[in-house]
């Protein structure tokens, strides 16, 4: 049930901005509304926010924090949903996006934060009905430290974004120690561009008021979605599980490899070079299913203050975080750093045991210090001075299979000072880098091989009324492309010792990895594909060509790609030649001798594609050496195979889309099928991006070629037009498809075709050697009526010939 709305009005505060710096934001702010009131509404749930959460944590720019234990830390559980505005960057490449519609500049991601939460910055109400009423919600990854330091950056990149936060139209939060809960939606001021944003707030919030009220928000409650759609909120009858792969985790580190970067830390220890340092091992598998119901899961499983679960869209976190990282109310700040971590006992008398040990070892003790002299420090750039004061030092607090030491420190912000100038001082947290920072920060760039993204970053919210909880990405995975990964890490001090230092990372992690582990795969997992490399039958996962060869550093390489049909390569004997032509007219020396059609034969039996439709995909590239028979030069030569399914039929659709690609090709290596594929790459990544399957590539002058991977032809009555091209790949399937229209007495012309007179054409069809002949049923903003017939036709005698 839902009590009828209160609104909560505040004065907006008009703040500075700098022009000079962001000019480019300011132009889009002039369009954006302010807050000028809050819609208050309170509900009541007979299901947990967790489960009330459910359907919302399947959309893009759900945050859900939960607040597990009974601490004075984990009094609020906090949903936010259904986002207007997300804030995104890479680097220093910011992007805004207001209602679907997407904003690039180029600036300091800090500066765009500062600058969002100025604008929609609202004044205190004189009665605060929660720690957050709107804001700011998601993560702080931990990369962003160098957009605040000059600091090396050797790692390999993780490509998601550094900073991603979302402005959501509705807030609700639940409040543990009152038993209350409260909806909180924004109230926009009139008058702005983006004046249909107030109907979407509005309906989202009718929409949480509707859920919460029907049957008290029981299991029958549905929500509707984007499209109209419902979702089902249940408290797990249609629970949406998950699984890994069943081989399990890998590292990044071995035993003997962390073991290693621990003793090289030590080495910079005793030159004097540091005090401390945060290393970490990343650990990473295969991930199917529902991120939030393993959120679910480790809620349940173990507890703690600060579990975050954002839904990035193309990524999700799952963070079972027991540490904050800065807290501000109004003026007042807090951090509350960790170090010292030993398992719980197996039992009461091994369990007291244990606490005594971690609250006695002063090698703990020493690392928790330094890291609160160092948050001292770090608070009193931004704090008001002599305010700065540790309230608890050396705290033990337990958990479910781990005890931890806490200290509490506190600190007056001062008066010109904000959020984000606190998160500048101190991000990212001294308990996950190290003492001093920068350098501990330099030393982790050089020992760990990948960037660390949101792990040791901070999730939470920054509220548009003078208030923040942010935690460190402890505990915490992230969920992209069809992979998880965690990392877990520990202080190196002075007397640690490298062995247990290790199996310090073991314990911490813990709880996920149980949890995953007991998951395995849902299915058994297939064999991986085999491919022929050099002679060699290997996983073709392990298939290597080498970096500073010709073929990596220029493309210097062909490849030709083919169907099998039930164990029968199409048209072999003129794929080969093909290669063979282009091997020759590039190289100037006798193509590889080798028996394809059998190493093919081979392949298809051994991966089970005998009886199926496969992709074959022959390699070669240019090894390292001179050119010629004598010179003992080895090239990468390969075969790759995999099941196939057809375009069309994946994408239910009638034919392909195509769109011109607005950059000119001239070049003779269009006439063969090299590994200098760039361009068409790009090409199609252009279509795709511009809603169609293919693009139209064009000559400099404008006339038509082909597409990023077919050969086209024009149909207009009996008469079937090629377009002339300089320089094109000469495709077998086309070459064929002609030769048979030609004897069914089809007039064949050679014609030079621009855009315009390719859609005068009464049809267009596509062809290459795994689709064959496709109907084309638009170019641009034209569309044709699709050629099915021809081309079921000719598909029909290409599968005979």
């Amino acid at each position: 049930m839902a009590e009828k709305n209160r609104a909560i009005h505040f004065s907006v505060e008009q703040e500075a901005v700098d022009t000079s710096v962001m000019a480019s934001l300011n132009e889009l702010l002039k369009r954006l509304p302010q807050i000028s009131s809050l819609e208050r509404d309170t509900l009541s749930l007979a299901v947990s926010l967790e489960s009330f959460a459910t359907p919302l944590a399947a959309r893009p720019g759900t945050v859900v924090l939960l607040s597990g234990g009974t601490m004075d830390c984990a009094r609020y559980h906090i949903l936010a949903a259904e986002p207007w505005l997300t804030l995104m960057c890479h680097g220093t490449q910011v992007e805004v996006t207001v209602s679907k519609e997407s904003f690039s500049f180029s600036m300091d991601p800090f500066e765009a934060l500062s600058t969002l939460v100025s604008f929609f910055k609202i004044s205190s109400p004189r009665e605060v009905f929660s720690p957050v009423m709107s804001g700011l919600f998601g993560y702080l990854s931990y990369d962003l430290k160098d957009r605040i330091e000059d600091l090396p950056r050797t790692c390999s990149p993780r490509n998601l974004p550094d900073l991603f936060l979302v402005l959501p139209s509705v807030v609700v939060v639940h409040d543990k120690l009152n038993a209350t809960t409260e909806l909180f939606s924004p109230v926009l001021s009139p008058g702005a561009d983006f004046s249909h944003i107030s109907s979407f707030i509005e309906v989202h919030r009718k929409e949480i008021l509707a859920a919460a009220h029907d049957n008290g928000g029981q299991k029958c409650n549905k929500m509707s979605n984007d499209n109209g759609a419902t979702l089902f909120r249940g408290t797990g009858e249609l629970r949406e599980d998950y699984s890994i792969d069943s081989c399990g985790f890998t590292s990044n580190f071995t035993r003997k490899s962390y073991m290693a970067a621990v003793d090289r830390i030590l080495s910079y220890i005793r030159a004097g070079d540091i005090y401390q340092v945060n290393l970490s091992q990343r650990y990473e598998t295969g991930f199917q299913g529902n991120a939030y119901t393993l959120f679910r899961d480790l809620y349940h499983r173990n507890p703690a203050p600060f579990f975050a679960f954002i839904n990035a869209g193309d990524h999700q976190i799952v963070s079972t975080s027991p540490e904050r990282f800065i807290r501000r109310a109004g003026h007042r700040l807090e951090t509350r750093p960790i170090k010292g971590t030993l398992p719980r006992g197996k039992n009461p008398e091994e369990d007291q045991a244990l606490a005594r040990e971690l609250t006695g070892s002063t090698k703990d003790d020493a690392e928790l210090s330094m890291i609160v002299d160092l948050m001292r420090n770090d608070l009193g750039r931004v704090a008001r001075g002599g305010s700065v004061e540790v309230m608890a030092h050396k705290r033990l607090e337990p958990y479910d299979n781990v005890f931890h030491l806490v200290s509490d420190v506190t600190a007056v912000l001062d008066n010109h000072m904000d959020a984000v100038d606190v998160i500048r001082a101190t991000f990212p947290g001294g308990s996950i880098t190290g003492c001093p920072k920068i350098r501990a920060m330099e030393i982790i760039d050089e020992l760990e091989s990948v960037q660390r993204h949101v792990y040791t970053g901070s999730l939470g919210y920054i509220s548009f009324h003078d208030t923040m909880d942010l935690s460190i990405a402890i505990r915490t995975a992230t969920v992209a492309n069809g992979r998880i990964n965690y990392s877990v890490g520990g202080g190196i001090v002075f007397d640690s010792d490298p062995e247990k230092e290790y199996e310090e990372t073991l314990h911490k992690g813990k709880t996920l990895m149980d949890i995953l582990m007991s998951k395995g795969c849902s299915t058994t997992p297939e064999a991986p594909l085999s491919a022929w490399v050099n002679g060699e039958i290997i996983p073709q996962d392990l298939a290597k060509l080498d970096a500073l060869s010709p073929g990596a550093q220029y493309g210097a390489g062909l490849f030709e790609t083919l169907r099998v049909n039930r164990g029968e390569p199409c048209f072999l004997s003129e794929h080969i030649h093909r290669f063979n032509t282009s091997w020759q007219a590039l190289f100037h020396t006798s193509p590889p001798d080798i028996s394809w059609k059998t190493i093919i034969d081979n392949l298809v039996d051994l991966n089970g594609l005998g009886g199926t439709v496969a992709a074959v995909k022959i390699m070669a590239a240019l090894g390292r050496g001179p050119l010629g028979a004598a010179s003992g030069r080895r090239d990468f030569l390969a075969v790759f195979v995999r099941p196939y399914v057809h375009r069309l039929e994946a994408s239910q659709q009638p034919g392909l889309r195509l769109i011109s690609y607005p950059f000119g090709r001239q070049t003779p290596l269009a006439d063969h099928k090299t590994l200098n594929y760039l361009f068409y790459d790009r090409a199609g990544e252009y279509a795709r991006k511009h809603h169609g399957d293919e693009a139209l590539i064009l000559n400099t002058d404008g006339s038509v070629s082909e597409t990023n991977t077919c050969a086209l032809f024009a149909l207009e009555g009996n008469t079937l037009y090629l377009p002339t091209s300089p320089h094109v790949l000469p495709g077998v399937t086309v070459q064929k498809a002609v030769s048979f229209m030609e004897k069914q007495g089809v007039d064949v012309k050679i014609k030079k075709l621009d855009v315009h007179g390719l859609c005068a054409m009464e049809h267009v069809c596509a062809a290459n050697a795994l689709m064959g002949i496709v109907p084309v049923i638009s170019i641009d903003a034209h569309t044709f009526v699709p050629a099915t017939d021809h081309c079921r036709r000719l598909n029909y005698w290409l599968d005979d010939a």
